[in-house]
């Protein structure tokens, strides 16, 4: 690749990636400004991107709507959110119930974002994958075959497979195992046919790995006998792609989501026990650096459908992330409303505000952290 396409597709990375931060974070905003208004809750601004304002693009009632310079998102500017207003249209004098639905709105439409997108990919183009393999096992049915390092297997008995749940190949061989099926097959050379092999039977892999280990050769071998080396068996884009009937997509839908919300959580608990074991070594996690390398990735290589997937992803990330109980989150803005419904004026409006700037400097120091990490990793894997 020379200089100028790669500078071009740098840019190009950067602008979808602030593109779609944008997008995600504006209807997060749009949330809590949604049920505000529904409230009756004074909205002095909403703001696509971060000051300084570039242009005031309507004005209507009380609201002016902004463009501003900075690309990162959006806000919602209420009257009374830092907790001190006379206004009875403020958001500090709504009651608790109305208070909580509006924190919360901007999570709910994180998830509801995600679940679209999700829906949408099932509805219309769920991409079809094979698994590629870069080793084929000696004196397996693999190479009985004529299975080649770098092919592709599309199809099982002329199933298919696809990227975003479901089963696959590899479960579908362990299901068949003992077995003649067909394998559908695409050779590094574009050219695709159709093989017919016999599937080790279970007694058959296990008679095979206990040889390997007495012979001090911990390769475990399969049903078919192939293998993705070190990176293990990968999923590959066929090129392909599958609709779904709007049951099959709203089910899908919902279940890709539940999914990506499992997949945060457990990426938080390994994050947790990083900071805590290890501070010094880079986290499982990737800050905007990071994510912005990996949006670059996605596009490039595997296209819109995938970038989309990933969108869905960060939605969900968000909406999570937000939740939690930590200032100045929407979940630590929650805490501290339960907490002074509690102990009332005992804890003082300057008290919280000291929190959630302590809180937000936090934050920015774990974003400085992070990227510190993706700034090293993007350095090492351009040299």
């Amino acid at each position: 690749m020379d200089l100028i396409t790669s500078i071009l597709q740098t840019l190009i990375t950067v602008l979808i990636f602030f593109a779609m931060l944008t997008v995600i974070v504006v209807i997060h905003e749009a949330g809590h400004f949604a049920t505000a208004r529904l409230a009756r809750i004074r909205v002095h601004e909403f703001g696509i991107g971060f000051p300084p304002r570039a242009r005031i693009l309507r004005a209507r009632g009380d609201t002016i709507y902004t463009l501003n310079w900075l690309p990162i998102g959006g806000f919602v500017r209420l009257e009374g959110e830092d907790g001190d207003s006379d206004d009875p249209h403020s958001f500090v004098r709504a009651r608790l119930p109305v208070k909580l639905i509006v924190l919360v709105a901007g999570v709910a439409m994180n998830l509801v974002l995600a679940f679209l997108i999700f829906f949408f990919i099932s509805l219309v183009a769920t991409p079809r994958v094979g698994v590629a393999f870069t080793e084929v096992q000696a004196g397996s049915p693999a190479a009985a075959a004529g299975l080649l390092p770098g092919d592709r297997i599309d199809t099982v008995n002329g199933k298919g497979y696809e990227a975003f749940g479901g089963g696959t190949a590899v479960d579908d061989f362990y299901a068949l195992a003992g077995q003649t099926v067909s394998l559908g097959v695409s050779h590094a050379d574009g050219s695709f046919t159709m093989l017919t092999v016999t599937l080790r039977s279970q007694a058959e892999i296990d008679r095979v790995n206990a040889q390997n280990a007495a012979a001090g050769n911990p390769q475990q071998e399969g049903p078919l006998g192939i293998s993705g080396g070190a990176s293990g068996l990968q999923a590959k884009p066929t090129g392909a792609y599958v609709g779904h009937d709007p049951l099959t997509a709203l089910r899908t839908g919902l279940d890709e989501t539940r999914n990506a919300l499992g997949l945060i959580i457990n990426g938080l608990g390994q994050l947790g026990g990083s900071i805590i074991n290890h501070p010094t070594e880079r986290p499982p996690v990737a800050g905007p650096v990071g994510i912005a390398q990996q949006v670059g990735t996605v596009f490039w290589d595997l296209g819109p459908i995938y970038l989309l997937y990933i969108a869905a992803l960060l939605s969900a990330n968000l909406a999570l992330v937000n939740i939690l109980p930590f200032p100045p989150l929407d979940g630590g803005r929650v805490l501290f409303l339960l907490i002074r419904r509690v102990v009332g004026n005992r804890f003082s409006v300057r008290a919280e505000q000291l929190t959630y700037l302590a809180g937000f400097g936090l934050l920015m120091a774990f974003l400085v952290w992070i990227t510190y990490f993706d700034v090293a990793n993007l350095g090492s894997a351009t040299r």
